[in-house]
């Protein structure tokens, strides 16, 4: 981790804090290697039930940092592909996302924040597809995205038109979950992360990945892919503690371990 990414773990919990205030938590090359390197220990330690991806300093993340210095002799493209690792990763994480948007999230720092399952923003939140203003396109996964989100015209009119929008109107085209006032937010996103930490970790990354993949998936396909994931679901010591808890009448204890019943004497 550098200076630039700050980490901290609280009960499951791994918040990841863009730490760039002075350009507005713009992401330069080295910030995108360390976002990268972060998420991909994110993916891997089983401690991590959820994750928080914010910015410090009153902004959540201004784009990718145009004026940072780099290897003048990489192709632009190899560079695009360092935010298209992040963008991957952050997509497949197997454990729930929250962005929590305070000020500007613009460009590919917008695109960051849809790319996390539940994105939870304050009134003064300002979004842009800044790119048609640099005489770019979308990148970091918004031409994907956004049509997902809040359908194809609206994605078109943000995308072309690179116009700034406030945090009622990204919820109300389905771009934020949750518009909390600003001193409310910290606690609204630790007890929402709390929550999402608590829940059953095999059966939420199943059913994120169903969700994600569900728009490109026949009827069949999907349906074929849900009972691949109960499968999955049932042999975890979840389900039998959901039960157990259930009738027991107390809150489930979720650990995600693996679980097999015995063999029944019927077994041959």
């Amino acid at each position: 981790m550098t200076d630039d990414l700050l980490s901290s773990d609280t009960g499951g919990v791994r918040t990841l804090t863009l730490n760039r205030p002075h350009r507005r938590n713009a992401i330069d090359p080295g910030l995108w290697a360390a976002l990268r390197g972060a998420l991909t220990e994110a993916a891997h330690d089983r401690a991590v039930r959820a994750l928080v991806l914010t910015g410090a300093g009153g902004a959540f993340c201004s784009g990718a940092d145009l004026t940072a210095a780099g290897d003048d002799h990489r192709h632009p493209l190899d560079k695009v592909r360092d935010l298209n690792d992040v963008a991957v990763l952050l997509h497949e994480l197997p454990v729930p996302t929250v962005a929590k948007v305070t000020g500007a999230a613009v460009g590919a720092g917008w695109n960051l924040a849809l790319g996390c399952d539940l994105v939870v923003a304050t009134p003064e939140s300002r979004f842009s597809q800044v790119f048609a203003r640099r005489g770019l396109s979308p990148d970091c996964g918004g031409s994907w995205l956004l049509p997902r989100l809040a359908g194809l015209q609206q994605a078109k009119r943000l995308a072309l038109l690179a116009e700034t929008i406030d945090a009622e109107e990204a919820r109300s085209l389905g771009l934020v979950t949750w518009v909390v006032p600003a001193e409310g937010i910290d606690a609204f996103v630790s007890d929402l992360a709390g929550r999402l930490a608590l829940g059953p970790p095999v059966a939420l990354g199943q059913t994120k990945a169903l969700l994600n993949e569900a728009a490109g998936r026949t009827l069949r396909e999907a349906l074929a892919s849900e009972a691949r994931a109960q499968a999955v679901n049932f042999a975890t010591a979840d389900a039998p503690e959901a039960y157990s808890a259930f009738a027991e009448k107390r809150e489930p204890r979720f650990t995600g371990r693996w679980h097999r019943q015995p063999p029944s004497e019927d077994t041959p």
